[in-house]
C-alpha cells in the first residue's frame, strides 16, 4: 500500500476509525519515536477531552504530515495486533499489504493491555508446547501427538446432543443450556485427557488459532486450592496476577482495570475440580462480590464460577465423572469418552510413524480386542505406546504379551520402563532377553520409596508432595528425573520450595497399592483399608448396606471429591496380588506375606459380593417375564477388581450370585476394556440371562470381548454404545449360532445397510426374537427393505422400533409388505424416516389387511391429506390398531376431518395424535 491510498483510506474510513480505535497512546508513541509527530503536537492532542475527540485530531494531524504519515500510522494499527483487535475485519476488507518502505519502520506495542496479553500468550505457549512425557529429559512436541477424543455434547437432562467436531467448538454456543451461567463442564474418566484437551485450548489461544474474544485466559490447576491454609485470603487480583502472569510495566493497575470493565474478554480454565482436598460446604458459599476483597482463596473460585465475580467471564472447569457440581453454574457440559477406532489409529500412526513398526503394533491390538479397550483410554494407550517404543529400542524382538493384558500390566509395564532408567547407560550394546524381575529386584529400594511416597499422600487425601516429604521417603534429586514425579513449583506464589505430583492420580493409586504389598509392616487386614474409604453408610436411600453398591461417593465426604483414586488402589492391590503376577512379586516380597494378603484380599471380595448381590432389590422385567435387577454403579468397580485378581472362584461366586433373569447395567459409565470385566463373571453363569448395557461407552473393541457370553444371552441392549458394523458382524454370528436371543436393543448407533442385513439375518435365524429396537442409525432404503423381508418371515417378533432413519417410501413400501398378514407385529414405528404421502398410502393399504398391529408410530414424516383417503379407508376396516400416533406430518383440517370419518364404526382405537 502506498502513501496516496494510505491518504485516501483515511479519508473514506474516518468514521471507522474514529469508531474502533479505542488506545491512542500507542498510536502517539509510535508516530513520535519515529519523528512525524513532536511535543507540541503531542500536548495538543492530550489536552483534548475524550477519546473520539483525541482519534479525530490524530487522524487530522497525520493527514496533514503527509502520505508516509498516513501510511505508517495504518501500519502501527496493523502491526500493535491486541491493541487494535476490533480493527482486524477492516485490513481484510481493505486487503492491506504494506509499502516495502513502511514496513522498514519499527512499531512498539505500548499499550499495556496488548503487552500483558502478548505475555500471557507467550509463557502459555511457553508452558502448553510439550506433553509430559516418561522423563523429565524428555520433551514430546504437543503438535506432534495430540489426537482429538470422542467428545460428547449433553444437555440438561444428560440426554446426548451429539459429538463435538473439534476442541474449538468447546466454546460454541451449540449446546448450551443455561445461558445465565457461564461455566463449561468437561468431565470423563481418570486417564481420558481432559488435562490435555485444556493444554490444546491454551496452546491454540497462544497461537492465535482459537476462535474466542478472549484477550486474557489464565489457567489453573484445582489441587492448588488444597495448598492454602484455613487463614489464607486473595482477591481475585491476587489469584490472576500472583498466582498465574504478573503485568509488567503497569504502574496504574491498567490491565485489572481493563478486566473488571471488559470481563468477557476473561477466559479461566480450572483443571480437576474433584482433586480440591477441603471439608467446605459449597450450598452455603458467603458472597464475594467485590474483587479487590481478600477471603479464602476457595471463596474466590466458588465466587467466580457462579459469576458473582467477573461476571460476563468464560470458564471452564474439569473433573472427572461422578463428580458433583451445582447445577446452575453450568451452562454446557461435555462428556469425554476417549478415542474412537479412527482416533486410536490416528494416534498410533503418531507414535509410530514407520509402516514397519506400526504394523508390528496393529496385528498385536487387533488380535487382543482388551488391550484395545485399554488403549481407547488416551493415558493408558499413551503408556503402553511409549512402553512399547522404549522396550523394544532396549531389547531385541520386545512383543507386548498376547495374553490378555490388565491394567495392572500396563502399570507394571510402566514402572518396568521408569526403573530401566536407573540401570540405562549410554553406548552399551542391546540385551538380547528381557529379565523383569531383575529390573524390579534391582530397582526396588526406589521403587519401595515413590511406593512410601504415594501411599503417604493417599492417607492425607493429598495429590501434591512437598520437598521435605520427598526426601524424607529417601527419594534424592537424581532419583526424581526418572519419571515417577514431576516439579510444580506454580502452587506456590511466594517463590517457595518446589512442590511435586506424581505424573498422574492413577500412578499414584498404582505405587500407593504397591506400598500396601511391599511393606511387611502393613498387615493382610490392613491391605483393605482403601475399600472402605469407597463405603456408602447406610441410607434410606439404598435398600443395600455393602460397601459395593456405592454411588460415585458417600455424600457425607469431601464435597469436591469423588473416590475414585481409591478405587484405582483397591483394583491395583487386586492385580498386584493377582496369581499371574506371582511370579514377579515373590520376588520382592516374602512368599509367605503374599499368601496371607493374597488370601485376606480374596476373602474380602468373596464375602463382599456376595452381600451386595443378595442384598440388590428386583422388580419384573418389562423385556422378558422374569426378575430383573439395576445393580448400583460401584457394582462396575467390583467387576474390574475380580478381574484384575483373575480368580476364578471369586468370577464363579459373583455369577452364582446373579440370582435374576436380567441384569441392568445402563448408564454405568462402562467402557470398551470394562467388557472383559464383565465377560470374565458372565461367562460363568449357568442359565440364560438378559443384559441391558444400554447408554455407556463399549464400542466395537467391547462387543469383542463379550462373546464368550452370548451363548447366555437372551437380552441383548447395546442402544448408544458407538457401535458400528463391525459389531453387528460379531452379534450376527454369535447370537445365529446360539438362537437364544429374545431382545436385541441397537437404537442410536453407527450401523448401516450393511449391518441392517446382518440383523435381518438374526430376526430370521433366531426364533425367539421378539424386541428389535434400530432407531436413530444410518439406515436407508436398502437397509430397511432387508429388514421388513426379515420381519414378514418371523413369526415370533412382535416390537420394531425404527425412529430417525432413513427408509424413505422405498422402505415404506417394504415394511407395508410386512404389515399384510402379520401374525405377531404388534408396536412399530417408522418416525422420522423420511416418508411423504406414496408410503404413506403403502402402509394404509397394508393396515386395512392387518390384524396384529396395535400401536402405530410415524410421528416427524411428510404424510399429508393425499394418503388421508386411503388412512381413512384403513381406520375403518382395521380392528386391531389402538395408537395411531401422527404428529409433525402434513396433514390440514381437512386430513384431520377424512380421518375423524373413518373411525364412525371403529370401537378398537384408542387414541390417534
Amino acid at each position: 500500500m502506498d502513501g496516496a491510498r494510505a491518504l485516501k483510506l483515511l479519508t473514506l474510513h474516518r468514521e471507522v476509525l474514529v469508531e474502533r480505535v479505542r488506545n491512542t497512546q500507542c498510536v502517539l508513541d509510535n508516530l513520535q519515536n519515529q519523528g512525524f509527530i513532536c511535543t507540541e503536537d503531542l500536548e495538543i492532542i492530550q489536552h483534548t477531552n475524550t477519546r473520539t475527540q483525541q482519534v479525530r485530531k490524530i487522524l487530522e494531524l497525520v493527514q496533514s504530515k503527509g502520505e508516509e504519515a498516513c501510511a505508517y500510522f495504518i501500519h502501527i494499527l496493523h502491526e500493535a495486533y491486541d491493541a487494535y483487535i476490533d480493527l482486524r475485519p477492516w485490513f481484510q476488507s481493505i486487503q492491506y499489504e504494506p509499502a516495502d518502505s513502511v514496513r522498514a519502520l519499527p512499531v512498539i506495542n505500548t499499550d499495556p493491555i496488548s503487552r500483558y496479553s502478548e505475555k500471557l500468550r507467550q509463557e502459555l505457549g511457553r508452558d502448553t508446547r510439550f506433553l509430559t512425557s516418561y522423563a523429565q529429559r524428555e520433551e514430546t512436541l504437543l503438535e506432534d501427538l495430540y489426537t482429538n477424543t470422542q467428545m460428547e455434547l449433553l444437555n440438561d437432562r444428560g440426554e446426548s446432543l451429539g459429538y463435538l467436531e473439534c476442541v474449538e467448538d468447546i466454546l460454541g454456543e451449540q449446546g448450551v443450556f443455561n445461558k445465565e451461567a457461564e461455566t463449561i463442564f468437561i468431565t470423563g474418566d481418570a486417564g481420558v485427557g481432559k488435562s490435555v484437551l485444556l493444554q490444546k485450548l491454551q496452546n491454540l489461544w497462544s497461537k492465535r488459532e482459537l476462535n474466542t474474544g478472549a484477550k486474557f485466559f489464565f489457567k489453573f490447576r484445582c489441587r492448588m486450592f488444597s495448598t492454602f491454609k484455613d487463614t489464607d485470603e486473595i482477591s481475585v487480583k491476587d489469584l490472576i496476577f500472583k498466582h498465574n502472569c504478573y503485568p509488567d510495566l503497569d504502574p496504574d493497575n491498567e490491565v485489572f482495570g481493563y478486566i473488571l470493565r471488559f470481563p468477557e474478554t476473561v477466559l479461566f480454565t480450572f483443571d480437576g475440580y474433584d482433586e480440591i482436598q477441603m471439608d467446605f460446604d459449597t450450598e452455603n458459599v458467603p458472597e464475594v462480590v467485590s474483587p479487590e476483597e481478600k477471603t479464602h482463596p476457595l471463596l474466590v473460585l466458588m465466587n467466580l464460577l457462579s459469576g458473582k465475580l467477573l461476571k460476563g467471564s468464560r470458564k471452564i472447569l474439569t473433573a472427572r465423572t461422578g463428580t458433583e457440581v451445582q447445577s446452575r453454574i453450568i451452562g454446557k457440559k461435555v462428556v469425554l469418552r476417549g478415542f474412537s477406532p479412527d482416533h486410536l489409529k490416528s494416534y498410533l500412526a503418531l507414535h509410530f510413524p514407520t509402516n514397519e513398526h506400526r504394523e508390528v503394533v496393529s496385528v498385536q491390538l487387533d488380535a487382543n480386542p482388551h488391550l484395545c479397550g485399554l488403549c481407547s483410554i488416551p493415558l493408558f494407550s499413551w503408556i503402553i505406546f511409549k512402553s512399547f517404543k522404549h522396550l523394544q529400542s532396549v531389547y531385541d524382538n520386545f512383543e507386548l504379551p498376547e495374553s490378555c493384558i490388565t491394567l495392572t500390566n500396563v502399570f507394571l509395564l510402566l514402572s518396568e520402563v521408569f526403573l530401566g532408567h536407573i540401570t540405562k547407560r549410554p553406548g552399551l550394546l542391546k540385551r538380547s532377553t528381557r529379565c523383569t524381575s531383575d529390573t524390579f529386584k534391582s530397582g526396588l529400594k526406589m521403587l519401595s520409596a515413590f511406593a512410601k511416597l504415594a501411599l503417604l499422600g493417599m492417607e492425607k487425601g493429598s495429590f501434591i508432595c512437598s520437598q521435605e516429604e520427598v526426601t524424607s521417603c529417601g527419594l534424592s534429586e537424581d532419583s526424581l528425573q526418572i519419571g515417577f514425579l514431576r516439579p510444580v513449583s506454580h502452587y506456590d506464589a511466594c517463590g517457595g520450595a518446589a512442590t511435586f505430583e506424581f505424573l498422574h492420580v492413577t500412578l499414584q493409586a498404582f505405587l500407593t497399592a504397591f506400598s500396601l504389598v511391599l511393606d511387611s509392616e502393613v498387615s493382610p487386614e490392613e491391605i483393605l483399608k482403601f475399600f472402605a474409604k469407597c463405603e456408602y453408610k447406610k441410607s434410606s436411600r439404598f435398600s443395600c448396606v455393602s460397601c459395593l453398591c456405592t454411588p460415585s461417593r458417600a455424600r457425607d465426604t469431601d464435597p469436591f471429591m469423588t473416590n475414585e483414586h481409591f478405587q484405582f488402589t483397591n483394583l491395583f492391590l487386586c492385580g498386584l496380588l493377582s496369581k499371574p503376577n506371582a511370579a514377579l512379586l515373590e520376588h520382592l516380597v516374602p512368599p509367605l506375606d503374599l499368601k496371607k494378603k493374597r488370601r485376606a484380599l480374596k476373602s474380602y471380595l468373596s464375602s463382599s459380593v456376595r452381600i451386595h448381590l443378595r442384598g440388590l432389590p428386583r422388580y419384573p422385567s418389562t423385556d422378558i417375564q422374569g426378575s430383573k435387577v439395576h445393580v448400583m454403579p460401584n457394582f462396575l468397580w467390583i467387576l474390574r477388581c475380580i478381574f484384575e485378581t483373575h480368580s476364578e472362584d471369586v468370577a464363579r461366586l459373583t455369577a452364582k450370585g446373579i440370582s435374576a433373569d436380567y441384569i441392568k447395567l445402563a448408564y454405568c459409565n462402562i467402557y470398551s476394556a470394562d467388557c472383559s470385566a464383565l465377560n470374565f463373571v458372565l461367562h460363568h453363569h449357568r442359565k440364560s440371562l438378559g443384559v441391558d448395557l444400554d447408554n455407556n461407552n463399549i464400542s466395537d473393541y467391547g462387543v469383542k470381548q463379550l462373546v464368550p457370553s452370548f451363548s447366555k444371552m437372551t437380552v441383548v441392549r447395546f442402544c448408544v454404545n458407538q457401535l458400528t458394523d463391525s459389531s453387528i458382524e460379531v452379534l450376527s454370528r454369535e447370537l445365529i449360532r446360539y438362537k437364544i436371543v429374545r431382545v436385541l436393543g441397537l437404537y442410536k448407533n453407527h450401523i448401516t445397510d450393511a449391518g441392517a442385513k446382518l440383523v435381518a439375518q438374526i430376526i430370521e435365524e433366531c426364533p425367539h426374537i421378539m424386541t428389535v429396537k434400530m432407531g436413530c442409525n444410518h439406515i436407508t432404503a436398502v437397509g430397511g427393505r432387508f429388514l421388513a423381508e426379515a420381519i414378514k418371515k418371523s413369526k415370533s417378533i412382535f416390537d420394531v422400533g425404527m425412529w430417525g432413519n432413513s427408509i424413505g417410501d422405498e422402505g415404506a413400501e417394504a415394511f407395508a409388505e410386512a404389515l399384510k398378514n402379520h401374525p405377531k407385529l404388534t408396536n412399530l414405528s417408522l418416525s422420522a424416516n423420511g416418508i411423504s404421502s406414496e408410503g404413506g398410502r403403502s402402509l394404509a393399504r397394508a393396515l386395512k389387511e392387518n390384524s396384529s398391529l396395535h400401536i402405530f408410530w410415524l410421528i416427524q414424516n411428510s404424510i399429508s391429506d393425499d394418503a388421508a383417503s386411503e388412512l381413512q379407508e384403513a381406520l375403518r376396516r382395521n380392528t386391531a390398531l389402538t395408537h395411531l400416533i401422527l404428529i409433525d406430518n402434513k396433514l390440514s383440517a381437512r386430513g384431520a376431518q377424512m380421518l375423524a370419518e373413518g373411525l364412525a364404526n371403529n370401537t378398537s382405537i384408542k387414541e390417534i395424535k
